[in-house]
């Protein structure tokens, strides 16, 4: 098969026109597929970047929590009582809420954002300058503003490296509050939220309201070193009431993914992009192979009348595809490159290139291809010498 290789490659580039549409087409479909593949991985990534800075083996959720920007509240009672388990090292209650935000230098503009509360004496959080402005948030009102939030909250990060404090209002539920950016740490956005912000827990009672110390949204619980955490799940999932999930790091990552994948239309949406990417790689190639036979049918019946075998022209017409595929992959790898690097730099989500997604893409466009080939060698069955003769 791979001696016959040129005999393809001449015959593509007879016609040259033809061939740059046939790359261009293979090329456009592997950037839609590189895209979607993208966005949806970093959807997914995005989404679980606050889990992934928890410091904690385990943690507890309501039942009725569907993922982190919906939290529902359960009581503080569920986590303490995991102290009465001697492979427990500590445990640490979490707040989260959405509140609205007044950009500082457009009075007008309010935008939601994300608020989390932790006691300062737990450090649970694996995040730049979460440790170095611990001292700063004892104070009432004082909050850190996470620096990889969108630039539709105003010049944050700018303000603050040029004075100390920054004030503003936010507010929750129609209660208005003033509160004082005092430092900056990083954690990023995701397709849910668009920006952070860091407080005490005490602080994040004065904020929202309605929320009471005892009614909170994540427990965090630390085992000793060397304990087994599947084992101690089993345990305390028999332990404790069914009004709460016990979950690991891992399954808590896997629950948020669950959600945006199949709780939302976005996994299918991207999925779908994907599927369609493909059927228009498909119609595009089978275009061009189908009128490339069609057109050398006479060429094709020659060869059968000199002794060429049916299968040695399938095998050149496969052979084209693959060469299509190749030499339009290569160009679609290259754009999308660029593309991702557009897209986080506008958006902050962390979409990259890997090279997982790379080979699968790979494997996607040749497979595609194929499929146009394949597709398109139902002609050669008209290539019959005795009847174009």
């Amino acid at each position: 098969m791979f001696r016959k290789i040129p005999t393809a490659l001449l015959q593509l580039r007879y016609q040259k026109r033809r061939l740059m549409v046939a790359l261009l087409g293979v090329s456009f479909t592997v950037v839609i597929i590189f895209m979607q593949l993208g966005l949806r991985d970093a959807l997914f990534d995005s989404s679980v970047r606050f889990h992934k800075s928890l410091k904690g083996d385990c943690f507890l959720i309501s039942q009725r929590s569907p993922s982190l920007v919906a939290m529902d509240n359960f009581t503080s009672r569920r986590l303490f009582q995991t102290l009465a388990f001697s492979e427990v090292e500590f445990v640490a209650p979490v707040y989260v809420r959405f509140i609205q935000w007044k950009n500082f230098q457009n009075r007008d503009y309010w935008r939601n954002i994300f608020l989390i509360g932790f006691d300062l004496r737990d450090e649970i959080f694996d995040l730049p300058g979460v440790a170095e402005n611990l001292d700063k948030l004892k104070l009432p009102d004082h909050v850190l503003f996470d620096r990889n939030s969108r630039s539709e909250y105003g010049e944050v990060v700018k303000q603050l490296e040029q004075q100390e404090k920054i004030q503003t209002e936010i507010r929750y539920e129609g209660n208005n509050k003033t509160i004082k950016i005092v430092g900056l740490f990083s954690l990023g956005t995701s397709f849910g939220v668009d920006g952070n912000l860091l407080t005490s827990n005490l602080n994040f009672i004065r904020i929202v309201k309605n929320q009471t110390i005892g009614s909170i949204n994540l427990g965090v619980i630390k085992l000793k070193p060397g304990v087994n955490i599947q084992e101690f799940k089993v345990k305390l999932r028999e332990y404790l009431p069914k009004d709460v999930k016990v979950l690991t790091k891992e399954e808590l990552i896997h629950f948020e993914k669950n959600y945006w994948y199949k709780g939302t239309a976005l996994g299918f949406i991207f999925t779908l992009g994907v599927a369609l990417g493909i059927v228009v790689g498909v119609i595009i190639v089978y275009q061009i192979l189908y009128t490339n036979i069609s057109e050398h049918l006479s060429e094709y019946a020659t060869l059968k009348a000199i002794g060429y075998k049916h299968k040695y022209l399938l095998f050149m017409v496969l052979q084209q595809s693959t060469l299509i595929s190749l030499l339009g992959y290569i160009p679609g790898i290259i754009i999308s490159e660029l593309l991702y690097e557009f897209t986080q730099r506008s958006t902050l989500l962390p979409i990259a290139m890997t090279f997982n997604r790379a080979i699968q893409v790979f494997f996607l466009t040749l497979i595609m291809c194929f499929l146009s080939g394949i597709t398109a060698i139902r002609k050669l069955k008209s290539a019959d010498p005795a009847e174009i003769f």
